[in-house]
């Protein structure tokens, strides 16, 4: 894992999350680019141009964010760019390539409600890159104990499991995996990818009508420092990233979440 991309929002909870970028990356020698969209257009009958003016501001905010955290040597590269979230970060990936999006769970939004806001959201809905969600105000410490749900123990995409791979020879993590049997399951569901056997410590099955409930079942049992999950296409997951803001009574966690997807 080389390269980690942070967006950074204009919220409270944009320095703890870009410090926790950098703690998990001094941890595995990574590098951070702290990036941030901008969308500006020019006013009719003046000679202002406001895109200079908020490209201007957007980068001395990057600075100011940066000078307020412990780099603790960690590279850090600063990148603003006009446009939408996914599409520049879309664009990052291919002229840099990213290995793993770190973005805070609420972004921008104020609502209480709310637990994913619409800048992860956004990433997690229309690009095929690992997202780690990290609620506001979460404190680093290295992962050692993973709670890893699904409702099918099949993994089409060859790179879906390359971040947790990573995290667990990174950090000698422990993995417990949770197959939720819901309503309508098939029978190769219940087949779990060799590569997912080779890496989990544990293995549990439960019966729940939402992948959601079976986590909130087994959650305080494994004790787990990071929860994961795949972006599917089907199942309860896929709609649930449909959204580009997902509310707390829909799908919550107090630890940094991990979204896998996979090209």
């Amino acid at each position: 894992m080389k390269n980690i991309l942070v967006p950074i929002g204009s919220t409270e909870n944009a320095q703890s999350t870009l410090q926790y970028a950098i703690d998990f990356a001094a941890e595995i020698n990574a590098d951070v680019l702290v990036f941030r969209a901008y969308k500006a257009k020019s006013k009719a009958g003046t000679m202002v141009n406001m895109t200079a003016i908020i490209e201007r501001e957007t980068n001395l905010y990057l600075r100011t964010m940066v000078s307020a955290v412990d780099r603790k040597n960690v590279a850090v590269k600063l990148i603003s760019s006009k446009g939408s979230v996914a599409e520049n970060v879309e664009a990052i990936d291919d002229e840099i390539g990213i290995d793993l999006v770190i973005v805070g769970a609420k972004s921008n939004s104020i609502k209480e409600e709310v637990f994913l806001g619409a800048t992860a959201g956004s990433i997690v809905k229309n690009t095929n890159l690992p997202v780690l969600t990290v609620p506001e105000g979460y404190v680093y410490k290295p992962v050692k104990n993973i709670l890893l749900a699904f409702k099918t123990g099949i993994v089409k995409s060859k790179t879906a499991l390359t971040p947790l791979k990573f995290i667990v020879k990174s950090f000698k993590t422990d993995v417990h995996s949770l197959l939720v049997k819901t309503a309508r399951y098939k029978e190769e569901d219940l087949v779990v990818d060799k590569d997912l056997l080779e890496i989990q410590t544990s293995f549990t099955t439960t019966e729940n009508t939402t992948t959601f409930q079976g986590v909130l079942e087994h959650f305080k049992y494994h004790n787990p420092d990071m929860l994961c999950v795949f972006r599917r296409k089907r199942g309860f997951f896929k709609k649930l990233w449909k959204k580009k803001i997902i509310l707390k009574q829909e799908f919550h966690t107090s630890i940094p979440l991990l979204i896998l997807k996979g090209k």
